[in-house]
């Protein structure tokens, strides 16, 4: 009798809802299920975790952007693109279960206190971190904490027999969104970009204008593998470059009018020749800003197609600190094109009907498809549809839509130095390893002898021991040797120990100056810019 009061209740409270909404007939029937089940189910369930089963399922059949997180997901996403997090302010590496300080934080509370590159910290708050084969979340999750509040570490540092001490009080740690400026060539500046962030804007402007100090008239601002980030960011970033009035990007959806973003007329570097290096890992705010310099002829895009993605997200914050982020709208270049690349999220993967689920993950073979179809290696490869056809705004230049920004010079991907053997070094870590144990071993050394980067940058070449101790451990790791591959990898394998060594020595800076010496995008770059190449594609 009790059974059936609950069910006549249940089944009338139901119809009180319907009667209050006749109008709207799914949130009733997805009310009404969820009800049932939380009340007459013949066990108990877990209403949050059928809910939030509920809303992924959904968003599963809408497009591969519209997305679901949960709290702890939204903190870690948000971290990177707000700017700081709180934390005691070290870059370090975890080698053999024990962490090593790579660099202290600039005027950081570790640096403050007196911690070291080179350092181990061997115990947080009298817990061992080191060899207990706790993981990085975990001993990230230790150092981490409000700002002002103090954490103990036990330090183990060369040199010095017994362990150290430190009290440190926590504080804002800046993530910076630039990884490198500095003058390539004589009145030539790098900026690299690796998000947009909430201080990408301000970052950029301080960099240009100290590059402008050193001379610089052109530029090379480098967005390979840059995924993107907040919208305002790239405005901001596009309005640097254009002049006053000139559209950055619009949106428009089916429950969203459009939206039209115009530069301001206030940017540092709205003449001088300027060159925006992508690749196919290139995407959303970073087509943004590639799309407007592109469609306003004022700059020269160098790489491969960008990604392609330009829907637009709408985030919808959930009452336990959960995210809904919903796709509202379509971004728009300013000649008009789509950014956003062809999706179907019950595709098969074979592309021959419906197939539930499987959407999603054709859409992520999507650059690997690419990579079969040969794009990636010819840009003949790439045909577009005259319908996709488009101008740019004051050249007439022929520019396409259909998804992702499509450059002005085609660089094919490097695959001259790449091999499984390379890979299997690099997924195990070994490289980093390697550099770090080397590091240990020759800081003071290698400090004294170069005291300045270009010294280094000029003298310094990795020699057989170093070598010698990356086969070892590729051996212990149990990665076969192939001669072939390794001779054929030796050239990248150098650069990459000699950039990681600059980065440890002095920072990212220096390590970007090694790598882009064997960038073909970065060298193609620079030959636009040295042989009057540039002066053919945008005549003034």
């Amino acid at each position: 009798m009790k059974r059936l009061l609950v069910l006549m209740v249940c089944v009338g409270v139901l119809v009180s809802v319907q009667a209050q909404n006749r109008n709207n007939t799914a949130a009733r029937k997805l009310q009404m299920a969820e009800f049932a089940i939380a009340n007459l189910y013949v066990d108990p369930v877990d209403e949050n975790k059928l809910a939030e089963e509920a809303i992924i399922r959904m968003l599963e059949q809408l497009d591969p952007h519209s997305t679901y997180n949960n709290a702890e997901e939204v903190k870690k996403m948000n971290e990177p693109l707000q700017g700081n997090f709180e934390g005691i302010g070290v870059q370090f590496q975890m080698i053999e279960d024990t962490l090593l300080v790579i660099q202290p934080v600039s005027n950081g509370p570790s640096e403050k206190v007196g911690i070291l590159a080179g350092d181990r910290i061997v115990a947080v708050n009298d817990s061992a971190i080191a060899g207990v084969k706790m993981s990085t979340e975990d001993i990230m999750s230790r150092l981490r904490g409000p700002k002002g509040s103090e954490v103990k570490l036990t330090v183990v540092r060369r040199g010095v027999d017994d362990a150290l001490y430190f009290n440190v009080k926590r504080d804002k740690i800046p993530i910076l969104s630039l990884d490198a400026s500095y003058m390539i060539q004589p009145k030539t500046g790098y900026i690299r970009i690796n998000r947009f962030g909430a201080t990408t804007a301000e970052e950029f402007t301080t960099a240009l204008k100290a590059l402008q100090t050193q001379g610089m008239k052109d530029l090379i601002l480098d967005l390979q593998g840059n995924g993107g980030g907040y919208l305002n960011a790239a405005i901001d970033l596009a309005n640097e470059f254009l002049q006053q009035k000139e559209l950055i990007v619009y949106t428009e959806g089916r429950a969203a009018q459009r939206s039209n973003f115009h530069a301001r007329g206030t940017g540092n570097f709205k003449e001088g020749r300027l060159i925006v290096l992508v690749d196919e890992y290139s995407a959303s705010a970073s087509e943004i800003v590639t799309g407007a310099i592109q469609d306003w002829d004022r700059g020269v895009v160098v790489g491969r197609r960008t990604f392609g993605k330009g829907l637009v997200q709408r985030p919808i914050d959930l009452p336990d600190g959960s995210m809904i982020r919903l796709t509202i709208a379509r971004y728009y270049t300013p000649s008009g094109r789509c950014i956003q690349k062809p999706y179907d999220r019950t595709a098969n993967l074979d592309g021959k009907g419906a197939g539930e689920g499987n959407g999603q993950e054709k859409y992520n073979m999507e650059l690997l498809e690419r990579f079969n179809h040969g794009e990636m290696m010819h840009a003949d490869s790439i045909h577009f549809p005259d319908s996709l056809k488009c101008s740019t705004k004051k050249l007439g230049r022929t520019v396409y839509g259909g998804g992702g920004i499509m450059p002005d010079y085609f660089v094919p991907i490097d695959t001259t130095q790449y091999t499984d053997y390379h890979r299997n070094l690099v997924a195990k870590g070994i490289i980093i390893k390697a550099t770090t144990k080397y590091i240990e071993n020759h800081r003071k050394e290698l400090q004294e002898k170069y005291k300045k980067f270009e010294a280094f940058n000029s003298k310094f070449n990795i020699g057989e021991p170093i070598l010698a101790d990356i086969r070892a451990a590729a051996e212990k790791e149990k990665i076969e040797f192939n001669e072939e591959q390794y001779n054929k990898s030796l050239p990248l394998i150098k650069t990459q120990l000699k950039a990681l060594i600059a980065r440890d020595l002095w920072d990212m800076n220096e390590y970007y100056q090694v790598m882009n010496a064997t960038n073909n995008s970065v060298q193609q770059a620079l030959r636009i810019l040295n042989e009057k190449i540039y002066e053919e594609k945008l005549p003034r």
